[in-house]
């Protein structure tokens, strides 16, 4: 990626809203949302002020005890979450030991071993989750074992790997699930875990029906469900959860980022009653269930609770997408723009035609946006041909057209 020796010299020293500022007093639009986690922007006033509060009366507490912020966590993620997840751990530091935590709390309850994974997906960084990843770039330093974990082809309309369009289509990828369970496992697949909306293997967008059709093959092979939200979470999408949005309940759900609001680390796995069984020195980290951080996480719950919040999500994300459709018609080198709430990514491809990707021009157009102070974020690390418009999403209408705006400058820049 281009971030190396020639940005070394930028510092950033304030943030607010979804701006960033360096310490020559440049601002910059930030598009990425930090790392997808500002969910309420830099230097939220009402988190901050909350945590601050709390700092005054307990930082710290070991998981091993409980308090108010902790407890209060746990039942406000229960009220939004849907009906069928009623337990919550938050001893979880991030959501590669969210998605890692799920896992086990499956395999522990149904005493299976098998797990089934996605190609382009991300689910975590711990080298466990890098091998459930389907990432091969991210696993070749390292010599990991790949028993008992199955990657198979995610959704993805635009380039079908199939060659067919929905509905036509009839979600023939989930036949190919069970396809594999017929011919492929060994009849002990314990949990599947996928992406709602696969972030960083280039926003992919299912159809609802794929997720109609997964449930009830997972129902039908007693396989745990597991909807990874970090990235989809807590209003991204306009609804508080993908599940919502694709009216799905998963067995598990994990969620992280944007639910410490304006950056504070904090993460819990939301699970059916049947899983509070597992022993919590089976999965449970030092800074799990922080206090400070599960403050930030109630106040943020809160605030995206507020009448209209979500339904602005939805209004901007419409907003922006309007602006990317007539990007899409007057750019040769873009293929696709899709997108749900604020969850956006633009494909970037040598032509329309033959829909071949563009990598480098797509990381060409991520370095031009940063020199003309507009953060953006590529799709597999630089390796995919994908960028992605993800701000906080409580960036007003003004702010998206100021984004745009900019944006088709820098799109403008690359027009032979």
């Amino acid at each position: 990626m281009f971030r190396g020796d020639e940005t070394s010299d930028l510092e950033f020293v304030k943030g607010e809203g979804i701006y960033l500022y360096d310490k020559e007093g440049n601002q910059y639009i930030d598009c990425e949302a930090g790392t997808f986690n500002l969910s309420l922007g830099y230097s939220n006033k009402e988190v901050n002020e909350a945590v601050s509060k709390q700092s005054e009366k307990l930082t710290h507490l070991t998981s091993s005890h409980m308090c108010k912020p902790v407890v209060n966590l746990a039942k406000n993620l229960v009220e939004i979450s849907p009906e069928n997840l009623t337990k919550v751990t938050t001893k979880v530091c991030g959501g590669s030991t969210a998605n890692e935590g799920a896992i086990k709390l499956a395999q522990y309850y149904n005493k299976k071993t098998e797990i089934i994974s996605f190609y382009r997906s991300h689910v975590g960084q711990t080298v466990f989750m890098q091998n459930v990843s389907g990432n091969s770039f991210r696993k070749k330093p390292f010599h990991f074992a790949q028993a008992d974990i199955a990657h198979l082809q995610y959704p993805y309309c635009y380039r079908c790997h199939l060659n067919k369009k929905y509905p036509e289509c009839n979600c023939q990828c989930v036949k190919e699930i069970e396809d594999y369970l017929n011919y492929g496992s060994t009849g002990s697949v314990s949990s599947l875990i996928i992406e709602p909306i696969q972030g960083n293997g280039g926003n992919q967008i299912p159809p609802k029906e794929y997720f109609q059709k997964l449930k009830k093959v997972c129902n039908e092979n007693s396989i745990e469900l597991i909807f990874d939200e970090i990235q989809t979470g807590m209003g991204r999408l306009g609804t508080m959860f993908a599940a919502d949005y694709f009216n799905v309940s998963p067995n598990i759900m994990t969620v992280a980022k944007g639910l410490g609001g304006t950056g504070y680390q904090v993460a819990a796995i939301l699970m059916e009653e049947k899983f509070n069984e597992m022993e919590a020195h089976f999965h449970s980290f030092t800074y799990g269930s922080n206090v400070l951080s599960c403050t930030a996480g109630n106040k943020t719950i809160e605030i995206i609770k507020r009448d209209g919040f979500l339904e602005h999500v939805k209004e901007a994300g419409n907003y922006i997408m309007e602006h990317l459709k007539v990007f899409k018609e007057k750019y040769e080198f873009i293929g696709d723009v899709r997108g749900v709430g604020l969850m956006i990514g633009i494909e970037v491809v040598k032509d329309k035609k033959s829909k071949e990707p563009d990598t480098q021009l797509t990381n060409a157009i991520v370095k031009k946006a940063f020199e003309n102070k507009l953060l953006l974020r590529s799709s597999l690390y630089g390796f995919g041909n994908v960028f992605k418009i993800r701000p906080s999403l409580n960036i007003t209408l003004e702010e998206c057209e100021i984004m745009m705006n900019k944006l088709d400058k820098v799109l403008e820049s690359f027009i032979l």
